[in-house]
């Protein structure tokens, strides 16, 4: 009942072979002497001791292709979305050869977020591993489902729940056919009740899966949630196994086990078909410890960490990411030029009020240009807050860094900034129509347009006369 067994008898097992084990499938997983160590995918309370071990001639594979969209899967390929079998044309190896340093190509395309904060502070590049990292209930989820939302048509979104609760599962399913998600891409989902084995897999097979759709010219964006518990079900394994272990009991394989399946994540070359693979794998903390083994290991493994705080996310400011703590190492290259013109000082400026913030609480005596910089931070802060399913795209998240750079800004009270803002993006789309269609391409429009949407934010930001509206 504990999802390993023991067998004997077989001539010549291979490591990764699958077996069947009276009607449940199992997995060679190591090998000593005459005794194979089984990981079973299936219920394990189907076993019993001097059940026949039948060999399958394989080693673990699973569907693949496009009718994977649309799909709810498990970690095998089997459908479990009540909507009848999964009619996929090819297998893939779960397991398959690793892709060569020479098929691939440095990040240079961006990944939009649709999320304020990411898109112009944390930008995210097709093909690259990004950590979503913080504690309890600070939206880790909540902030990757919003991201699987925003993706363009072009992309498929991919949600791996790993050993996650049912209940929980099904309400983040539903979120994700409510919002289209599953109109172009699909999850695999192993819950908390399933089998060790079965959650141990899940998060290799759905990279399988993506990857297939990868060399296909594909770009794919996977989200794994959440690699903690992958850690935990990988130590759990790895004592039943009785395989050493060290720090925190984990065995010394953990970081391979992170390493191999994030290290999938790339952008191909043309020659390769061009597609790419985005992961972002979510890590649990606990009180905001990034020291912690397995947090330490990811951060290593990825290009960068978005980090998610508790005391932002307890005073509503959602998403909860704290900028100072947040990096991506490979984004900037891929952001779109003219967010990469306007964003850049907006980032070291919102650092500069961070720090000024800190002092300014402790009573100390602040110079008036320090003050004005806190003001501007708060309103900025209040603008990095974004409700769920509200992306923005990338004229938007242009212009609302515009709105922000302006005088006028000053001058509005912080609860009525979100009116304000509105007010701005809707005076600057009105401006320039061209101007903005560029922008929502990514495309750097000449300076003297940029500086005309700017002058249209400031004087939709004005203060009004008494006795006029706008």
């Amino acid at each position: 009942g504990d999802g390993v067994a023991l067998a004997t008898g077989l001539d010549e097992p291979l490591a990764g072979e699958l077996l069947d084990v009276n009607g449940v499938a199992a997995r060679v997983d190591a090998i000593t002497r005459d005794v194979m160590r089984l990981v079973l995918m299936g219920d394990p309370e189907q076993v019993e001791a001097g059940d026949p071990v039948r060999r399958l001639g394989r080693v673990l594979d699973v569907p693949a292709g496009p009718e994977l969209i649309g799909r709810v899967v498990d970690p095998l390929g089997q459908p479990r979305d009540g909507q009848g079998p999964l009619r996929a044309r090819r297998r893939v190896l779960v397991d398959g050869p690793p892709i060569a340093l020479e098929e691939r190509e440095p990040v240079s395309r961006p990944l939009r977020t649709g999320v304020f904060v990411l898109d112009t502070m944390i930008p995210v590049g097709r093909g690259q591993r990004q950590l979503i990292v913080g504690d309890r209930s600070t939206g880790k989820t909540e902030l990757c489902l919003d991201i699987l939302a925003a993706q363009d048509p072009d992309v498929v979104a991919i949600y791996v729940a790993v050993g996650r609760r049912g209940a929980e599962v099904a309400a983040n399913v539903e979120w994700l056919r409510a919002a289209g998600v599953l109109e172009r891409g699909f999850v695999v989902t192993s819950d908390a009740d399933d089998p060790l084995g079965l959650i141990h897999l899940a998060p290799y097979s759905a990279t399988a899966m993506a990857e297939d759709l990868m060399r296909a010219g594909r770009d794919v964006l996977i989200v794994y949630d959440d690699l903690t518990t992958h850690a935990h079900v990988h130590r759990s394994l790895a004592l039943l196994l009785g395989r050493p272990v060290g720090r925190e009991a984990f065995p010394a394989d953990v970081f391979f086990a992170h390493a191999r399946l994030l290290e999938r994540a790339t952008q191909l070359g043309r020659a390769s078909g061009g597609g790419s693979l985005t992961a972002l794998p979510i890590v649990e903390t606990q009180a905001g410890d990034l020291s912690a083994f397995v947090p330490t290991n990811i951060v290593s493994i990825t290009d960068g960490q978005i980090r998610l705080d508790t005391a932002l996310a307890a005073a509503d400011q959602i998403p909860a990411v704290d900028v100072s703590l947040s990096v991506s190492r490979v984004g900037g290259k891929a952001q779109p030029q003219a967010l990469k013109r306007v964003a850049g000082p907006l980032k070291n400026q919102y650092a500069q009020f961070l720090e000024f913030e800190v002092f300014a609480r402790f009573g100390s005596r602040l110079e008036s240009e320090a003050q004005q910089l806190i003001e501007w931070g708060r309103r900025v802060r209040r603008a990095l807050r974004q409700e769920r399913g509200e992306a923005l795209g990338w004229a938007e998240s242009v212009a609302q860094v515009l709105a922000l750079d302006t005088d006028a800004v000053a001058q509005i009270p912080v609860d009525e900034l979100d009116d304000a803002l509105d007010r701005a993006l809707a005076a600057m789309r009105e401006r320039d129509p061209a101007a903005w269609s560029e922008l929502e391409q990514g495309h750097l429009p000449p300076q003297a347009q940029l500086d005309a949407l700017k002058e249209a934010a400031e004087t939709a930001l004005a203060p009004q006369p008494a006795g006029r509206t706008t």
